[in-house]
């Protein structure tokens, strides 16, 4: 049943679309939880503060250099309290972050999600990182290509972005190996997260 109505408001968006007009994205009957062959990708919940903090602290090196939350550093109840307002801004559709774990063991892999939504196109922009214990099995790969299948089949996108540091080599590989195109890149884009030089951004899709 829950498939079939996710299917009709699909209709519904595609044939407002033509018309001009846009569906309230608070409309849409969104799943809060999906697969890959080796993950389980779902929305934030109260209580994951705990195991996200970890993976972070085990990760700060490594995060560091790209993330302005890890340079700044927070503390246990600041990610919690992060986390349960993205939960929040997922039900109002305002941002999707989705956490991944492993299917089998149910270990805390990677934070990810679509972000700067502009449900008019719709387009979407994906952000990752990952906890360092895990990295080198694919599972950033797998988990980036499953939620893009997730933002064209179920939100409809016609755009889905990936931005990231020129100098970010690893993030720049997972968009390169998924096939993403480089559409430009911006000079002096962004500060560094220190503040201390500027950096350029690479502008990577997929368009349906």
């Amino acid at each position: 049943m829950q498939q079939l109505l996710r299917f009709l408001l699909s209709c519904v968006l595609l044939i407002e679309r033509g018309r001009g007009c846009h569906l309230d994205p608070l409309l849409l009957d969104l799943p809060t939880e999906f697969y890959s062959e080796r993950l389980f990708i779902r929305m934030p919940k109260p209580g994951d503060g705990n195991i996200v903090y970890e993976a972070i602290s085990a990760s700060i090196q490594e995060l560091k250099p790209w993330m302005p939350f890890a340079y700044k550093g927070q503390t246990e109840e600041e990610t919690e309290s992060n986390l349960r307002e993205a939960q929040a801004n997922f039900l109002l559709r305002k941002e999707l972050r989705l956490l991944v774990f492993h299917k089998e063991t149910g270990e805390f892999i990677a934070s990810s999600g679509l972000h700067h939504i502009d449900w008019r196109v719709p387009k979407f922009e994906i952000g990752y990182w990952i906890d360092k214990r895990h990295s080198g099995n694919g599972y950033i790969t797998e988990a980036v290509q499953r939620i893009t299948e997730f933002a064209f089949e179920e939100l409809q996108a016609r755009r889905v972005e990936i931005c990231c540091d020129e100098r970010n080599k690893n993030s720049r590989a997972v968009a390169e190996r998924l096939g993403f195109s480089l559409d430009c890149v911006l000079k002096n884009d962004a500060v560094s997260v220190d503040g201390k030089d500027l950096r350029n951004t690479c502008i990577y899709s997929k368009t349906s």
